[in-house]
């Protein structure tokens, strides 16, 4: 009686055990399925248009978000030209995936802001399809309070791409600015380009050196085209015409 009782008892006991392996595989499958299924791979949504790339992200339970807009001669109008993350990437389900969709090819002349009072060159840009973008304050005393005086890109450029205008606006003379215009540094030596770039308080990063090749000397009636001498800078960023202020680094190319 007592060998049966106990025969008993191991096998409740190792029904119990089984019973509570079975639960514990369970909820571990149960665990894996929640948190995969709640993974998905961003699909490729470049060249599709906003609809369609808004309806593929949707169904995946992804939100979309066009962060940009910009002309591209490439992707037609309406169409995704980039995308983050990329495709292919896993996230949770509920992640904003931002593209820029494309305006097609420039066909907006870019008008001359120049000289107009600031709420007459915005609602000018404005009327031409253009936006803008940003505007800074420079103390100027050759010009009325409120005036543009310098604007990027310039008027009727070609090949922008995106569909603002930033402006650069007088204030009185007697204020401090908010930021500069960057200035055309090339064939500057890159020691006065600094220094003048230091004087306004704008830092530059370390120049980068490069070698320049030394041009042929021409033959017949052709020009003698001279060698650009060591320390003259070749090439910078930002570009000439772009909003600077303290906390934009500029960088230099300079010749070896």
């Amino acid at each position: 009686m007592n060998k049966r009782v106990i025969a008993n008892f191991f096998h409740v006991s190792l029904l119990l055990l089984l019973l509570m392996a079975v639960a514990l595989l369970s909820a571990i499958v149960t665990m894996q399925f929640a948190i995969h299924g709640a993974e998905v791979q961003v699909p490729a949504l470049k060249g599709m248009t906003v609809a369609e790339a808004r309806s593929e992200t949707a169904g995946l339970g992804l939100n979309l978000d066009v962060d940009n807009r910009y002309y591209s001669g490439d992707v037609a109008t309406g169409h995704i030209l980039s995308q983050s993350p990329a495709p292919g990437t896993v996230v949770r389900r509920e992640w904003r995936v931002r593209v820029s969709e494309s305006l097609g090819p420039q066909k907006v002349d870019v008008p001359d802001a120049v000289g107009s009072n600031e709420r007459v060159a915005s609602l000018t840009l404005r009327r031409a399809g253009l936006g803008v973008g940003s505007i800074v304050r420079l103390p100027y005393a050759k010009a009325i309070e409120g005036t543009v005086i310098a604007q990027d890109p310039p008027a009727h450029a070609q090949g922008i791409a995106q569909p603002t205008v930033n402006l650069l606006v007088a204030m009185p003379d007697d204020q401090s600015a908010d930021g500069y215009v960057m200035p055309n540094l090339i064939g500057w030596m890159a020691s006065s380009a600094t220094a003048t770039l230091a004087s306004e308080g704008i830092k530059t990063a370390p120049p980068v050196f490069t070698n320049v090749p030394i041009a042929p000397v021409g033959s017949g009636d052709a020009p003698i085209v001279l060698p650009t001498r060591p320390g003259v800078v070749i090439a910078q960023s930002p570009a000439a015409g772009a909003r600077v202020d303290a906390n934009t680094p500029v960088k230099l190319t300079v010749t070896k």
